[in-house]
């Protein structure tokens, strides 16, 4: 089973982080939300998520993937945070899947994991990728970006895709009744 690690922190646009959380459940992978700085993290729009753990007792090595969730002020506290910051540089290290969605692709220009790679970002932040492409979503080797809430399910299938298999996403969509 594939394990999948979603740091939240305050701040975080719910709708990507959740949907994105129930597709990949739904594919019968194991996904780990990771509150940053405790369990209890506060949504960008006041929804209040008990995550499972704390971002200090998540374990690099037991995630096959990670992906960021945006908002405001989500994405800055996330790239504030040095475990995160951790587990992407080794991820990237080792081709792992790095998923980001909204402004948390920003996250991974910063940090040079975007250097010659396509994505995509929230509309008008273009200019905080280096190779901006306008689509819903963007796969480039083992990165995987999004542009906003409105494409978080297309986001997680593109997770499940490139996880596990494309059959199984098309089974997730049959099952969201997602066209």
């Amino acid at each position: 089973m594939k394990r999948v690690l979603i740091p939240l922190a305050n701040g975080f646009e719910e709708t990507e982080a959740i949907a994105t959380a129930d597709v990949l459940r739904r594919a019968n992978m194991e996904v780990v939300l990771a509150g940053i700085p405790g369990q209890i993290v506060e949504g960008a729009h006041g929804i209040k998520i008990i995550s499972d753990k704390k971002i200090e007792d998540a374990k690099k090595e037991e995630f096959d993937a990670i992906v960021l969730p945006g908002g405001s002020p989500g994405c800055k506290n996330l790239s504030q945070c040095t475990n995160v910051i951790e587990i992407l540089k080794d991820f990237n290290e080792k081709k792992k899947t790095i998923a980001a969605i909204c402004a948390s692709p920003s996250i991974l220009s910063k940090l040079g994991i975007l250097d010659g790679k396509r994505a995509t970002i929230f509309p008008g932040m273009e200019r905080d990728v280096p190779m901006p492409r306008d689509s819903k979503v963007i796969v480039d080797g083992h990165v995987i970006t999004s542009q906003g809430p409105g494409t978080a399910v297309d986001f997680a299938l593109a997770i499940v895709t490139q996880l596990d298999s494309k059959f199984r996403a098309d089974d997730v969509r049959e099952q969201f009744v997602f066209k």
